[in-house]
């Protein structure tokens, strides 16, 4: 499926289901196109795991991807896109084939939301031991200073539909007053996981009122519809026929189950494997 003239359907890929999150408000702007969502469930959680481990799954999900049809894939995973991303678009493309990720289009923004220039990140152990976020605002504001904070029980509370759980709001309280006290000055939250946006009534109660909380999933979708503007021959590239399919790598009983709350409506899921 090299031939860029073959119109396929778009790729969206995570580790597991936050990606769902993203998907559902690209579905949302985009409706008219074709998509495959394919969760490595099997294999998650990305966040934890080296970069080569990360790099690897993700680049042989994104050729079964190719092998579906897509000629464009989207990296719903700020893991994956933290530590695969580059990677593959400089050594791996086949003609014809392109590449996004999340972190990229939630950088380049960021500018619109900081007053004081001092945004915090919360995220996996994996995206900010990577430094993507650092590295990209570095790269398109620098005069923006960037906090980070890592919580690794977030993704296992969402996945484990336990939010409004006193476990919920102790690490979350607790990962909130850790970030927050690197800095007085930051009046910027991006929730750098796609699954952390399920946690928002939660976070809310303990981010003071006068910091923004941003989530990905709609700016990646905006993103997006104007990457496919510019992009004329990839858009092109891009059936459209209003179809959805889901795959994953585990149980897709499990999965139908769990997408729901991500996805906010009942999907039909198929195993797959990589």
């Amino acid at each position: 499926m090299d031939n860029i003239s073959t119109s396929g359907p778009i790729g969206i890929f995570d580790s597991g289901y936050g990606g769902l999150s993203v998907f559902k408000e690209i579905q949302q702007l985009l409706p008219q196109y074709d998509y495959i969502y394919l969760g490595d469930n099997a294999r998650v959680p990305y966040g934890t795991r080296s970069f080569e481990t990360v790099y690897n799954y993700t680049k042989q999900c994104v050729f079964k991807l190719f092998d579906l049809g897509c000629n464009l894939v989207i990296l719903a995973c700020n893991t994956a896109s933290a530590k695969a991303l580059r990677t593959i678009q400089q050594n791996d493309l086949p003609p014809g084939k392109k590449v996004l990720g999340v972190i990229r289009p939630t950088t380049e923004i960021i500018h619109n939301y900081t007053e004081t220039k001092k945004i915090g990140i919360l995220a996996t152990t994996g995206t900010v031991n990577s430094e993507s976020y650092k590295i990209e605002i570095q790269k398109f504001h620098p005069e923006i200073e960037v906090f980070q904070h890592d919580c690794p029980f977030w993704v296992p509370l969402v996945e484990n539909n336990e939010i409004n759980t006193e476990g919920a709001h102790y690490f979350v309280e607790k990962d909130i007053q850790e970030l927050l006290k690197q800095s007085d000055e930051i009046d910027t939250i991006v929730l750098a996981c796609t699954h952390y946006p399920l946690l928002l009534p939660v976070i809310e109660k303990y981010v003071p009122n006068h910091i923004r909380i941003i989530s990905q999933g709609p700016i990646v979708a905006k993103s997006l519809k104007e990457y496919l503007n510019r992009h004329v021959e990839i858009e092109n590239s891009c059936s459209k026929k209003g179809l959805l399919a889901f795959y994953t790598t585990d149980d897709p009983r499990d999965f139908e189950n769990k997408a729901k709350i991500f996805f906010g409506k009942p999907v039909d899921a198929s195993h797959i494997s990589v």
